[in-house]
C-alpha cells in the first residue's frame, strides 16, 4: 500500500510543554534509509461549528487573535478537552461563545490544518434549531457574535475579509450541503 512512503521515528525527544501545545522533536529513518529530524506540534485537536440560523444565515464571530496580532471573522469554534466527546466540545463552544444551542447537530468531516508540522485535528459539524439561551464566555475570552448569509460569507472569503482556514473549510462543506450538491453524511 503506501509502506514505500511511511518514515519510522528512531527516537523523540519533548522540545517544549505549555499549557496548549506540546512541541516534539523526531528523528526518523526515511524511506530510503537517511535520517531526517521532524519537529511536531502536538494539539488536543478542535471542532468547528457551522450554526444555521432559523432566518439562513450563519453565526460568526469577530475574535483578537494574538499570533497575528489582528482581529478574524471566524465562524464558532475551540479546543477539546481532555476526556472530552467531540460533541460535547461543539455543544460547549457554541454556548459558551455565542450564547446558542442547537436541537439538531450533524458531524460533517474531518480536517488536519497543518499537517506539515502538527498532529491537530479539526472536528466539523453542522447545527441546526437553535435557541439563544446566553453565552457563557472564559474570562479570558472576548468576542463579537454576528450573523452573515452564505453569500456573505462566500463573498468574504473572495475579498479576503475571511482568511481562517477552517472557517474557509466550513464554509465550502456549508455551501455544498446547504445547496443540496453534497448529500449531509449520514
Amino acid at each position: 500500500m503506501d509502506d514505500h512512503l511511511i518514515e519510522e521515528v528512531i527516537a523523540s525527544e519533548e522540545v517544549f510543554k505549555g499549557k496548549l501545545l506540546h512541541i516534539r522533536s523526531d528523528r526518523v529513518r526515511l524511506p530510503n534509509g537517511g535520517e531526517s529530524i521532524r519537529e511536531v506540534v502536538e494539539h488536543p485537536g478542535a471542532v468547528l461549528v457551522i450554526a444555521v440560523l432559523e432566518n439562513g444565515k450563519l453565526l460568526f464571530e469577530r475574535q483578537y487573535r494574538h499570533p497575528l496580532r489582528q482581529v478574524f471573522l471566524e465562524l464558532p469554534a475551540g479546543k477539546i478537552d481532555a476526556g472530552e466527546h467531540i460533541l460535547d466540545t461543539a455543544r460547549r463552544e457554541l454556548r459558551e461563545e455565542t450564547g446558542y444551542k442547537a436541537k439538531i447537530w450533524r458531524h460533517l468531516a474531518t480536517t488536519h490544518p497543518c499537517i506539515g508540522y502538527s498532529d491537530e485535528h479539526i472536528e466539523i459539524f453542522m447545527a441546526h434549531g437553535l435557541s439563544y439561551i446566553g453565552h457563557e464566555r472564559d474570562q479570558e475570552e472576548f468576542l463579537e457574535v454576528i450573523e452573515l448569509s452564505l453569500a456573505d460569507a462566500m463573498a468574504a472569503i473572495r475579498d479576503g475579509e475571511i482568511t481562517d482556514g477552517k472557517t474557509i473549510v466550513g464554509l465550502l462543506w456549508a455551501e455544498k450541503i446547504l445547496s443540496n450538491v453534497w448529500p449531509p453524511p449520514a
